[in-house]
Formats: C-alpha cells, structure tokens, sequence
C-alpha cells in the first residue's frame, strides 16, 4: 500500500454538482506522483479533496494506514500532510525567515536545523532571509512556499501549480528542488499545467479527463503513450 491513497473521490465544491468523479491518485516515501489534464478536467480540485478542502460523498484519504477523510486540513497538517497553494502562498509583508517560522506554527521542538535544511536546499532565501517576501520574484517567492511547507516535516508535500507563471529556467530550478525533497524519502503529489515537463520527472502519473481517470502509469509511461501524447500533450 502506498503511503498516501486517496480512493475513489467523488464530490465537488456543492452537493448538486460533483467535479471528481471516482477519482483515485496515490503517492508512496520517494515518489514523485503528477497530475496532469486539461484546464477544468479537476486537477486542482483532486489535490483539494485530498488536502480536505471539499466534503467528499464518496472516497476515503489515507495516509500511512490513517484515515484521514473526516479531518479537517489543519488536523491532516499535524498528520504528515503539507499544502502549497497555488495563489497567496506567502505572507507578503513578513521576511523569508518569519514565514518559514509561521510554517513551523504545530511544532513545538527547536526548528532552527528545518531552518538549515530549508536555507541548504534553497541558498538564495538564505542571502535574503531578513527581505520581505513580497519584495522577492515570483520563482523566490515560490521557493519560501515550499520551504515553509516543509517546515512541519511533512510525509507528503503537495504542490498545486508549482511553475504558474515562472520562467522556464526557473521552472526547471523548481523542478530539480523537487526532485531534492522526494529524494529525502518524501512523497510529492503535485498538480502541474506544464505536463510533458512535468512527467518527465514523475515516477507515478495520473492524466484525468472530466473528473476522472483518463490514463494511470509511470511518468515515462504515460510520455510514450500516444493516445495520451495525442489528447492531452499536443502530439
């Protein structure tokens, strides 16, 4: 069993219109798991439904063997589970070091060697650890979001839309720290737009089309797959 499972989801934002429809995606200690589709097709809504931010009719969310499905996403945070938004993922007004403190807000142990570790994957918040985050690029505040999830010491990150709106020289940067943090013995479940790029980092793929499953298999897999390269990566 994987270390994250999220089975069968089925529910949307109201009770009258349900946007996943049986949807499963997973995630085990090392993996990369992507989920790609076309816009509207419930990526961001999946990686919600996991993170506990829609009522589910039907599904369960598991993680390391916990259900996790009635928890609210605070309580899932203090269960392994980290969130980075697409949009608003940073205090503006606060400095790189505080809002990787505010990400540190369950914990009640010495976070100064997460600090490290933060500073040591990402050198540049380091060199402008007293800088308002609201003064920083795009691609640096994205780095602060990720280190401030990472501050719990999470089982498994989850990214919506990592890359939105970077350059595609800091996307591949991006890429790479992620390719970092799973190499830790993390689980990354992540939603990406940009999906041959993203796939090509992938262990584990997931390509949903109106709310479910469309294709399931290794990044590789999926990137080789021509009806998959037809309908949704442009050929």
């Amino acid at each position: 069993m994987s270390l994250l499972t999220a089975e069968k989801m089925t529910g949307g934002y109201s009770a009258s219109h349900d946007i996943l429809h049986e949807c499963t995606v997973t995630a085990d200690r090392g993996e990369i798991a992507v989920i790609v589709g076309p816009n509207g097709a419930g990526k961001s809504t999946a990686m919600k439904a996991v993170f506990g931010m829609l009522n589910l009719r039907e599904g369960s969310i598991k993680l390391d063997g916990r259900d996790l499905s009635d928890m609210k996403p605070t309580d899932r945070v203090a269960n392994g589970m980290s969130f980075v938004p697409q949009v608003r993922n940073v205090f503006p007004s606060l400095t790189v070091e505080e809002n990787l403190e505010m990400g540190a807000y369950l914990r009640r142990d010495d976070i100064s060697e997460t600090i490290s570790e933060v500073f040591e994957l990402f050198p540049v918040l380091k060199e402008k650890r007293r800088q308002p985050a609201g003064e920083l690029s795009g691609g640096q505040r994205q780095q602060v979001a990720v280190g401030r999830a990472l501050m719990t010491r999470p089982q498994v990150l989850m990214l919506d839309e990592p890359t939105a709106g970077v350059s595609p020289i800091v996307m591949d940067e991006l890429f790479d720290r992620i390719i970092e943090i799973a190499r830790t013995g993390l689980a990354v479940l992540m939603v990406e737009q940009n999906a041959k790029q993203a796939l090509e980092i992938a262990d584990r793929g997931y390509v949903l089309a109106q709310g479910r499953n469309a294709y399931t298999d290794t990044g590789a897999a999926l990137l080789a797959n021509p009806d998959v390269r037809r309908s949704f990566l442009g050929g």
